[in-house]
């Protein structure tokens, strides 16, 4: 199963637990075991975009689509047997500690 991992920051958590690993071993351990198949990092929402079409109409605006203390700053596509799995490997990512992870199974569209 392919989960989508959402990376979110909290300004305002102020954790003193240590993370089980940095992001750079984090990043490497999935990699090399096959589970990342891809990430980033993104960019701060200031540079965000937000884009909506209502009554023909294009309508763009700057930033986020809501006010927020929390922040998405990333991103990971995993491969994992199951939820149990993907949980397993989230819970090893620094922002388990110092953030939070959010973790959606792919839902494929039927075409």
């Amino acid at each position: 199963m392919r989960f989508l991992m959402l990376v979110i920051s909290d300004p305002e958590l102020d954790s003193t637990e240590a993370p089980v690993l940095t992001i750079e071993e984090w990043a490497r351990e999935t990699a090399d075991s096959g589970v990342n198949l891809d990430g980033d990092r993104l960019e701060p929402p200031n540079r965000a975009k937000t884009v909506r079409r209502r009554g023909g109409e294009l309508h763009v605006t700057d930033g986020p689509f809501a006010e927020t203390r929390e922040v998405i700053g990333g991103f990971d596509i995993l491969e994992c047997d199951d939820m149990d799995h993907a949980i397993r490997v989230a819970a090893r990512h620094p922002m388990a500690t110092h953030g939070t992870i959010e973790l959606r199974a792919l839902w494929p569209l039927d075409l």
